[in-house]
């Protein structure tokens, strides 16, 4: 995608082009690579090849690899209610985000009238979804979800009246 030759430096033809470059002058020896604006389609293995001219000591020495995984915020999710919030009913709140990288997981919790947090076998992380069964009056109150990976976290909440 970059190289120097002979004191210049050129850009190859790829949707990197207006965002990619040396970070520092190529005389420094320091041949770090600058992406501005990184997109997840980023993402890939990236190889770097030093060749010095009339340098016969450097082979086999003179590549170097890298993986780039490029993080997603997790997208705002959407929560929802399945099932009929009536006593003695169950009804299951799901929690989903579009996107992310790697993928979210996430926490429930219901902060109204009185905080509380759910843990398995109700409360699936992985699937985003809270199982309530046999409910009563005091289910009731504001439940919200977080979505949450390495790169951020993003909340929606739904209200239950029983």
């Amino acid at each position: 995608i970059l190289t120097y030759l002979d004191g210049v430096v050129k850009v190859e033809e790829t949707e990197l082009k207006p965002r990619v470059r040396f970070l520092y002058n190529v005389l420094t020896h320091n041949i770090s690579v600058f992406i501005n604006g990184t997109q997840e389609r980023d993402s890939g293995q990236y190889m770097c090849t030093v060749n010095v001219v009339d340098d016969a000591t450097s082979t086999g020495k003179n590549v170097g690899v890298i993986n780039l995984t490029v993080l997603v915020p997790p997208a705002t999710p959407t929560c929802r209610l399945h099932g009929d919030p009536a006593v003695g009913a169950n009804v299951t709140l799901s929690c989903s985000s579009k996107k992310g990288k790697p993928l979210p997981v996430y926490q429930w919790q219901r902060t109204a009238p009185s905080p509380q947090l759910f843990f398995p076998p109700a409360h699936d992380r992985a699937r985003g979804t809270l199982k309530l069964t046999n409910l009563s009056l005091d289910m009731s109150g504001l439940y919200i979800c977080v979505a949450e990976n390495r790169a951020a976290s993003a909340k929606c909440s739904i209200a239950l009246e029983v």
